[in-house]
């Protein structure tokens, strides 16, 4: 597989007559992607552990757009980034190799992809990360695209796995105008697989999901409740029933103070040393299989919200590398 993820790759191969009996197909992604970092710290494909999926898909966001914009605004912020973690007390960068794929689902400049194709083609290519061994972080993108990147991980798993939601809506619609795979039912899909969830700075829902979250158990960790107890994190951490857990993140569940530049932003949400400790009690007390960072929309003449989501990648790359001991 090596060979086909390369910077300047127009196209990448996929066989997907395993998944469906189908003919192989090809699967466009972008002509050239900024490494995370930079060029000056970009591992090859073969000497990485850590690969950066951009994923710049939107078509069903209903409030801000602009979301297919945010991979490549964060990847620009990401060169600003220094490469030393205070927290962790090292260059996290040299240890963990990062490399940086190019872009897949690729909506921009008015190209029409169905949300059928960017799924199929999600899973596909996280399928091919997850045989070559790589610790995968998309970043989107709409939060739709979740949906793939957990369908990869359910159908290469022996062992079942927990997606842990940061969030301020609850996303479990089953459909929204239209198409159950609009961006609001993305949970849904995922909770229709079969698979355990924990919403955390949920401040958001309908009836409807108020309801199925009944039904179902679903052990949500309110956002007004993270602001009145101090014992949250371990709280939270102590409902996930399994070892391994997929981390995604909207980032619209952090405070929109913080982070204002999201499609469905909202009052509320964590703040940003509330978030690292959890994320680092995450990684030390369970297998993170992989993560995704969704709907970052730029706002124009402000870099906040691009830089805090690059910052934030580096930290999720910095926790696993300090969880695999790299």
């Amino acid at each position: 597989m090596a060979g086909l993820y390369t910077q300047n790759s127009s196209c990448v191969k996929i066989n997907l007559k395993k998944f469906f009996g189908a003919s192989p197909m090809l699967v466009q992604t972008s002509a050239a992607v900024i490494p995370f970092l930079g060029s000056e710290i970009q591992a090859s494909y073969k000497a990485s552990r850590v690969v950066i999926l951009p994923i710049p898909y939107e078509a069903t966001t209903t409030y801000r757009k602009g979301t297919e914009n945010g991979p490549d605004a964060l990847l620009e912020a990401s060169i600003q980034l220094e490469y030393y973690d205070d927290e962790l007390e090292r260059e996290i960068c040299k240890d963990a190799r990062i490399y940086t794929h190019g872009a897949i689902a690729d909506t921009r400049g008015g190209q029409q992809i169905s949300a059928q194709t960017m799924l199929t083609d999600t899973r596909d290519t996280v399928s091919g990360l997850i045989d070559d061994g790589k610790f995968v972080i998309a970043i989107g993108g709409e939060h739709s695209i979740t949906t793939g990147l957990v369908d990869a991980y359910r159908q290469k798993s022996h062992e079942p796995f927990t997606v842990v939601q940061i969030d301020a809506h609850g996303d479990l619609r089953h459909e929204y105008e239209g198409s159950i795979y609009n961006h609001a039912c993305v949970m849904r899909r995922i909770v229709d697989m079969g698979l355990p969830t924990l919403p955390v700075a949920i401040r958001s829902l309908c009836q409807e999901e108020a309801d199925l979250i009944k039904q179902k158990s679903i052990p949500v960790i309110w956002a007004r409740h993270i602001a009145q107890n101090p014992h949250w994190i371990e709280e939270a951490i102590a409902t996930i029933p399994t070892e391994r857990v997929f981390i995604t993140i909207d980032l619209d569940g952090i405070d929109p103070a913080s982070m204002p530049g999201v499609g469905t932003p909202e009052p509320g949400g964590l703040h940003w040393y509330a978030l690292l400790t959890f994320l680092r009690r995450l990684f030390e007390t369970h297998q993170v299989i992989g993560c995704d960072v969704m709907e970052l929309a730029p706002v124009v003449d402000s870099v906040v919200s691009q830089f805090t989501a690059a910052k934030l990648v580096y930290k999720l790359i910095g926790y696993q590398t300090l969880a695999q001991r790299w």
